[in-house]
């Protein structure tokens, strides 16, 4: 008999999410059945997109969502045996019994074979993971980023920003990021960003924009939503291409913000805008990680970890990371 610990949505966030809208609780798992897989958790992600979608994907009294690294502890499904480790879309659970295949698509995904030893297996859920995809699709994918383009990035310090960055370097593009403390400034300064500017301290947005390129942008990979958007479509070329990932921004808001109509300049600039999500190229997840992986090794890419240890610290370690404290990606270490 398994026991299993999870962190349960009590109630629905109003405004910013409270240590009370979670609960913890203890269930018995089943035995497994032909196919099923008995995973146990070793470390999880806390990303802005569980603030976001929610209402949308929950209701009071399921389970929190999210991606966990697991190790299979027991196994009724050959693709899966004992001892390897899987990401599984198992929720805030210690202990979970599935099988690798839901109704949706994939429950639990092997790391792939190749990861090296001397690469922690957490940045699996991290810059080697969907944060670095979600960087690496929007730039390739949605943005078509050319060699000598210059590119905008908010929230440049974040988990996927700081990918954002160092992926434009790579790719021989001039990159501009925006963050939210001085020390995170210096950061992307040390990460390669070619201007970096604090947008809490800037007297003006749209100035310290046209101050940090003033030819524009070809590109801008949008995590913030709010007066940073406007601003930023107020300084985009002729032609320029927006993939829009997140809107930390706005996620908390009890009422809507209100914002000028941008209209305008998406027409008269014939912008081109796309909202994304990393699972629309699932299939290419196994060798986009493996270019992650090699970039990481050649040097070209570093990366930082915000860890909380305990599995009890899961809500914490979430609103932690909605109030962007911390420099890097946010992980939960059972």
């Amino acid at each position: 008999m398994v026991k299993a610990k999870t962190w349960i949505l009590k109630k629905h966030f109003e405004g910013f999410p409270k240590q009370s809208d979670f609960e913890l609780r203890e269930e018995v798992l089943p035995e497994l059945r032909d196919g099923d897989v008995l995973v146990e958790a070793v470390y999880f992600s806390v990303d802005p997109y569980m603030r976001a979608l929610s209402k949308m994907w929950m209701k009071e009294g399921d389970v929190q969502y999210g991606t966990q690294l697991a190790k299979v502890l027991k196994s009724k499904d050959p693709a899966f045996p004992e001892g390897c480790h899987v990401l599984g879309e198992c929720g805030w659970r210690s202990h979970t019994v599935t099988k690798a295949k839901g109704q949706n698509g994939p429950i639990l995904t092997r790391i792939v074979p190749e990861w090296p030893r001397d690469i922690p297996m957490s940045l699996a859920l991290g810059s080697l993971g969907m944060p670095g995809l979600s960087a690496l699709y929007g730039l390739e994918e949605v943005c078509k980023v050319q060699p000598g383009e210059t590119v905008l990035v908010s929230a440049a310090a974040g988990a996927v920003g700081s990918m954002v960055g160092q992926i434009c370097k790579i790719k021989g593009c001039k990159v501009v990021g925006s963050a939210g403390s001085d020390d995170k400034v210096a950061y992307l300064k040390e990460l390669g960003f070619d201007k970096v500017f604090n947008y809490k301290t800037v007297s003006s947005l749209e100035e310290a924009l046209k101050k940090a390129s003033p030819e524009g942008f070809d590109c801008y990979f949008e995590n913030v939503a709010g007066p940073f958007f406007t601003a930023a479509l107020h300084n985009m070329k002729p032609g320029g291409r927006i993939a829009v990932c997140g809107a930390i921004a706005i996620y908390n808001d009890t009422t809507p913000q209100m914002c000028p109509y941008p209209h305008h300049w998406i027409i008269t600039q014939q912008l081109k805008i796309e909202g994304f999500m990393v699972s629309q190229w699932k299939h290419k997840d196994e060798d986009s990680v493996k270019i992650l992986l090699k970039w990481m090794k050649e040097g070209k890419l570093k990366t930082k970890e915000v860890i909380t240890v305990g599995f009890e610290n899961m809500p914490a370690a979430f609103m932690r990371m909605l109030k962007g404290d911390g420099i890097g990606k946010a992980i939960v270490k059972v």
